[in-house]
């Protein structure tokens, strides 16, 4: 099984460093880096932030972790992945989820009441299909396109991951999703939700490949911020945040190995506060982990987690 570390940077993935940031991803090796969607804040849109890293880099991988896909038609998500798949191949990695996590962004992705589920499943249907046919043709509830034609396919399909944790958004990725990318799940509720995911597509005749399985774990090293904490208490009232949230670097690895006992091969690192400054240029050495001080959140992750790599 492929364990590999990537990295979300919170706080740093605002427009002000984030140039600095991709340049210093790639310097060190890292494997991906993961977007989240915010709206009402600093971070750089998701689908803008891919294209632009994947520009200035040429072997990090870069994916939304997760972004909102009812909301958006799905045959211009299409049209973006295509174009990405053909200018940075099998470098993106798009991961979608159903709602905003906060409440005020939420009609921003307008669907019909009541209906956000169903528009998942549809816009999930009809873009997968968009991004494997020449043509398309397709009479929904929501969508309706008649032969339809966004260019050349990428060369080989893309993967298209989904979080969520609720029974219905695991059974929704066996269903219809390539992968999971889970995010405030216990190792033994990771286990139990790859099971239940295998099962509901076993049921719908299909397979996820047993290495498309990710975590998203903050990592706070300076304690459990108390936003974080409300935030996870509000969201998990009878979990303890300190068991889905590492709270030093050892605690993180213990919980990568524990995650990955439960069949989880895929990491994305994220600073569960925002991020320190990473170092000025001129203070680095050259390119790689070992020469750059431990001044970054990339950098502690590169010392820390990325020798579990295989």
């Amino acid at each position: 099984m492929k364990i590999r570390i990537g990295i979300g940077l919170g706080a740093a993935a605002s427009p002000d460093s984030f140039a600095a940031e991709v340049s210093h991803l790639e310097e060190l090796g890292i494997d991906s880096l993961w977007l989240s969607e915010m709206v009402y804040g600093p971070l750089v849109e998701p689908f803008t932030g891919m294209t632009y890293a994947l520009a200035r880099t040429a072997r990090l991988k870069v994916g939304t972790g997760v972004a909102v896909l009812p909301g958006r038609h799905p045959v211009l998500v299409a049209k973006q992945l295509a174009s990405l798949a053909a200018l940075a191949p099998g470098r993106a990695l798009p991961v979608f989820g159903l709602q905003p996590a906060r409440r005020d962004e939420r009609a921003l992705f307008p669907v019909p009441p009541g209906q956000r589920g169903a528009v998942f499943d549809e816009s999930l249907e009809l873009l997968r299909m968009m991004l494997r046919q020449e043509t398309v043709s397709f009479d929904g509830r929501f969508f309706t396109v008649d032969a339809a034609s966004i260019g050349p396919l990428p060369r080989k399909p893309l993967d298209i991951w989904l979080g969520g944790s609720a029974p219905g958004g695991l059974r929704r990725v066996g269903r219809l999703g390539d992968g999971w990318l889970a995010s405030l799940v216990t190792p033994a509720e990771a286990r139990t939700g790859r099971r239940a995911i295998q099962a509901a597509a076993a049921a719908a005749g299909r397979e996820v490949d047993p290495e498309h399985f990710g975590i998203s774990l903050p990592v706070a090293t300076d304690g459990i911020p108390a936003g974080l904490a409300a935030a996870i208490r509000q969201r998990r009232p009878d979990t303890d945040p300190a068991s889905l949230v590492a709270v030093s670097w050892p605690d993180a690895r213990r919980m990568v190995e524990e995650y990955i006992a439960a069949g989880i091969s895929k990491f994305v690192i994220r600073p569960a506060a925002a991020t320190r400054a990473m170092p000025d240029a001129s203070s680095r050495g050259m390119p790689g982990a070992a020469a750059l001080p431990a001044g970054s959140f990339a950098d502690d992750v590169a010392r820390e987690l990325m020798p579990l790599q295989t």
